[in-house]
């Protein structure tokens, strides 16, 4: 659905949609097939003037890939038409050099090195809008670090927090997926080749060379060896990706929780016509939000099919292998939008911390509750304290009045800690604990996580 033309710009970027698209993988496996040739002409596996006519031929634009997709089902999948119309298309300029097509590979050896190209490509456009959305809240974190607004536990105001701190969590956790999105497609970066069984017997005492020039040629690692019925550097790709969805959901879900009507402390970016409905003008939806939550939706089903295709029979699987084939390019296509639409909204968030201020005295000064009973606790004890602020709290609530009145008017309370200290108790600027310093830190975090993917790219070996 998300390489389709109606549905797939609402879930995926133009550029992933590119990348995974059927054309574009056809010319990723043809990658592959012409350099194969090359390497094996070189080291003398096949005649030298083979490789050019193969290669000429490695062009995705002379294959129609309907007719591939509909020869696929016979052969179990498109490798094996691939490679018969490939043979064809050669012969008709070279029939010798028809007879050397796929010498020694196997029908997945093209397919999960075609695979590894993509997963390498694609993580690294992931990876380029985490960059942005890192970069935008943690300029959101520098920007309100003292700028107080309700922190909520099960939906429920629970102590006053700043809205910097949460912008530096989401730029934290951020950093760490994509840390962990580098890790894994650089793990599964790595060259497929190990003929029908895993063994290259065909290549007799060349496989090992060819594999190496294989792999340095399509600039992929080498793995010690073949990997068919092997997938967990796939799996990981693949869980880590809906961790990056996932992740992005999370900030979605505050932010459209935030864009309620009766909170009104966050909003996504405003643009002609975003977020209107067809009947109601007055409305300001969380358009984007709905996109990341619809792809934090798929994901899990998605990389719950790869986790299960690690169940694989012997050398060569029969179907979870094949599962793959739809589930990977789904998620790498969701991640895609969700993680664009995600640093969207991050760089243009409009944050009313007017509104924050206001929110935090909805509920006549409870929320500073635990701050009195702090203080009180150092003299009475914990437990006296909480009984006291419990009691307080429910007479605050039942009789609809502030909290700092009721406590006033307790002396227990008022002559234990003063008017004055209590005064001082219900400024929430005065109970933030730590945050400071953990905005300090999360950002020094996000800012090496940033650093490292800045750095010049050349070939990972």
């Amino acid at each position: 659905m998300t390489a389709s033309d109606l549905f797939g710009p609402l879930f995926a970027t133009n550029e992933m949609r590119s990348l995974f698209s059927e054309r574009a993988t056809l010319a990723r496996m043809l990658k592959v097939e012409a350099a194969l040739a090359e390497v094996e002409a070189a080291v003398g596996v096949i005649p030298r003037g083979a490789a050019g006519p193969i290669a000429a031929a490695c062009n995705p634009d002379r294959y129609d890939i309907a007719e591939l997709g509909l020869a696929a089902p016979a052969s179990g999948n498109v490798a094996i038409p691939l490679v018969k119309a490939l043979t064809a298309e050669v012969a008709r300029r070279d029939k010798e050099a028809a007879r050397f097509v796929h010498w020694g590979a196997t029908s997945q050896d093209i397919i999960d090195s075609a695979t590894s190209l993509a997963i390498r490509d694609g993580a690294a456009l992931i990876g380029r809008d985490l960059d942005r959305a890192i970069k935008a809240f943690a300029a959101l974190a520098r920007r309100y670090r003292k700028k107080p607004m309700a922190g909520r536990t099960w939906l429920q105001q629970a102590l006053p927090i700043t809205f910097g701190l949460k912008a530096a969590r989401y730029a934290a956790m951020l950093a760490r997926v994509r840390a962990q999105l580098h890790e894994a497609a650089n793990n599964a970066s790595v060259l497929q080749f190990g003929g029908a069984a895993g063994t290259l017997a065909s290549l007799g005492s060349k496989g090992s060379t060819v594999s190496k020039k294989l792999a340095a040629s399509l600039d992929l690692d080498l793995p010690d060896l073949p990997w068919h019925g092997e997938r967990d550097r796939v799996a990981v790709v693949a869980t880590t990706l809906g961790i990056v969805i996932g992740a992005s959901g999370k900030i979605a879900r505050d932010v459209s929780l935030m864009m309620q009507t009766e909170v009104a402390e966050a909003f996504e970016p405003a643009a002609p016509g975003k977020g209107g409905t067809s009947t109601m003008p007055h409305k300001r939806n969380p358009v984007a939000c709905a996109q990341i939550l619809t792809a934090a939706t798929l994901a899990p089903g998605l990389v719950a099919s790869v986790l299960s295709g690690l169940v694989q029979e012997h050398e060569r699987a029969l179907g979870g292998w094949q599962a793959e084939w739809i589930a990977l390019p789904q998620l790498f296509l969701l991640a895609s939008g969700a993680v664009a639409q995600l640093a969207e909204t991050a760089k243009g968030l409009e944050v009313d911390t007017e509104r924050m201020r206001a929110n935090l005295e909805f509920t006549n000064g409870l929320v500073m509750a635990e701050a009195v009973q702090m203080a009180l606790g150092e003299k009475l004890g914990r437990m006296e304290a909480h009984d006291l602020l419990e009691t307080a709290s429910k007479k605050a609530v039942t009789e609809g009045r502030h909290l700092r009145e009721v406590v006033g008017e307790i002396p227990h309370i008022s002559e234990t800690l003063g008017e004055k200290k209590l005064d001082a108790l219900f400024d929430p600027l005065a109970y933030l604990g730590s945050a400071e310093e953990f905005i300090d830190r999360a950002l020094k975090s996000a800012e090496q996580t940033l650093a490292k993917s800045a750095k010049p790219k050349g070939k990972k070996r």
